[in-house]
């Protein structure tokens, strides 16, 4: 069995090369655009959801068929036409230029795949089974959507905040890594579940790194 690298790639700003139009298409380009990319179609039609992403401006779209030559520059690039001959002559293009391809009619040709995502704010967890099953990975997705509640991005954003506080004020490499092993103790998660957690103001935050300072 192949084993696969995961990686969260910053891709804000990054050319991403995406040939074909169709429903397949839709999806690897829905978690693109959310991750900020520069995104272009090469397909010489979209869906209606592909158009309307075209339109507002969110993407750009080349209305022709795949010819070749028009990788160059993708930071990643994915092969998603209904056609596997063309997908297979867009992975070799893209292995020839050293660009990441992802093939969606045959994973093995290209040198990543795509993982069911569940995001919670500052939380992103990946999915895959490695090719098994893209359907058993969006099954096990949903399963963990129910175990990883909403809770969890206010949560995040608290250990965040909380993070950034102790370490603006805490000179102190010692007591930093005291405070922030004590942070991840705290029972908010709980309360933000039962809905009984009350924000902290500044000032509680600070009493609560000088109190815990003196333990």
């Amino acid at each position: 069995m192949k084993k696969y690298l995961p990686v969260m790639l910053d891709l804000g700003g990054r050319r991403v090369v995406v040939v074909g139009g169709g429903a397949v298409a839709e999806r690897k380009t829905g978690p693109l655009l959310e991750a900020e990319a520069e995104v272009v179609i090469i397909s010489p039609s979209l869906t209606d959801m592909l158009a309307a992403h075209a339109a507002a401006g969110r993407l750009t779209w080349m209305n022709a068929e795949y010819a070749g030559g028009e990788l160059a520059g993708a930071f990643l690039v994915y092969a998603a036409s209904n056609q596997p001959e063309v997908n297979e002559a867009v992975a070799g293009e893209a292995r020839k230029l050293g660009i990441p391809v992802n093939v969606a009619s045959h994973a093995e040709a290209g040198n990543f795949i795509t993982p069911g995502v569940l995001r919670r704010g500052r939380l992103t967890v990946a999915v895959s089974t490695s090719g098994a099953g893209p359907g058993i990975a969006a099954k096990i997705t949903d399963q963990l959507a129910g175990v990883l509640g909403a809770e969890y991005e206010p949560y995040l954003d608290f250990l965040h905040r909380m993070r950034s506080e102790i370490k603006r004020r805490e000179p102190s490499a010692e007591v930093r890594s005291r405070l922030l092993r004590r942070l991840g103790s705290l029972d908010v998660l709980n309360e933000m579940r039962q809905g009984t957690f009350i924000e902290w103001t500044p000032g509680v935050i600070e009493a609560w790194i000088a109190a815990e300072r003196e333990r």
